[in-house]
């Protein structure tokens, strides 16, 4: 049922009494009714959004407790443990981010749904509000395809978890730590301390350093005429007792492996030592290793590379 929008002109109400008593008379309980019917679906709309807002701020809890949140649970999560507490600061992340995006499809759904019925019920015509809207939201999708693209691709970010706070990635464009995943932007800060806003619509591809594992890779250069087999007993020996004492021993999780001569120049030749570690803990272990072997070689007696000869002489 509907009710008129326009009423008898006012000056007829106000000069014959008659014609406002028929007016009311004829429109008033139809004018009752669709108040009333209004007034329910505005009142109806408010609480199922305030209930869906409580639903989903239930099921992205939990976060800050060091357990998964409700609303994460069916998604895969890729996020190491080696990040300590930056685990639970990824996952909050990801739920509150996740939960705003649920958040605000219910309040335009529900607002939406409620605006289409309360115009039904003043008796205005929809079609044309409704094919002005579809043009409307096409313009619009043309107008703003980057932003649609980049909230698009930070959902399956966020859903995918391909990289969180605290992960160190390569986005092509910049790598370093991520600070903040949102919705439009990835902030990072790289290793020289710049911070980086990276939309995510423009990242085509993405290098993660600390999910699974990590290898560390140490290269060593050793003098052209160097004992190879002799230097490379000294670094297996030197990295295996290195590994097995703190603080190395928290972050590799295998054994230290000689890979043998890696490069070969005029002036130097190269050995490659590898070792398997904790995501994001291959850098500090590359210069650790390297530090003890370096000095380990030296008193040895290994042939250093022609320009530390050249340097200590």
């Amino acid at each position: 049922m509907t009710f008129p929008l326009l009423a008898p002109n006012l000056d007829d109400l106000t000069k014959d009494p008659s014609v406002a008593a028929a007016w009311l008379a004829d429109y008033g309980p139809k004018l009752a009714v669709g108040s009333g019917r209004i007034l329910l679906i505005v009142v109806v709309a408010f609480l199922v959004r305030m209930v869906a807002r409580r639903t989903i701020d239930r099921l992205t809890k939990g976060a800050s407790n060091d357990r998964t949140p409700t609303l994460l649970r069916p998604l895969r999560e890729r996020a190491p443990q080696a990040l300590g507490q930056l685990v639970s600061e990824r996952r909050e992340q990801r739920a509150k981010t996740i939960g705003s995006v649920l958040k605000s499809i219910t309040t335009f759904a529900v607002f939406g749904l409620a605006f289409i019925l309360v115009l039904g019920q003043l008796g205005i015509d929809l079609a044309p509000i409704l094919a002005s809207a579809g043009v409307a939201g096409v313009a619009l999708g043309f107008g703003a395809q980057n932003l649609v693209k980049d909230f698009l691709s930070g959902m399956f970010m966020m859903l995918e978890d391909q990289y969180g706070v605290g992960d160190v990635v390569d986005v092509g464009s910049a790598s370093g730590t991520v600070e903040a995943v949102g919705l439009r932007v990835t902030t990072l800060r790289d290793g020289n301390g710049t911070v980086w806003y990276v939309r995510n619509g423009t990242v085509q591809r993405v290098g993660n350093s600390s999910q699974g594992y990590a290898v560390a890779v140490v290269d060593l250069p050793l003098g052209y005429s160097a004992n190879v087999e002799h230097a490379s007993e000294v670094i297996g020996t030197v990295a295996t007792a290195a590994v097995a004492q703190e603080p190395l021993s928290a972050d590799v999780i295998g054994d230290p492996e000689v890979l043998g001569v890696e490069k070969v120049t005029p002036e130097t030749i190269t050995l490659r030592l590898t070792v398997k570690v904790r995501p994001g803990r291959q850098w500090a272990v590359q210069r650790a290793l390297r530090g003890k072997i370096m000095a380990a070689l030296d008193e040895a007696g290994v042939e250093p590379p022609f320009g530390r000869q050249n340097g200590r002489a």
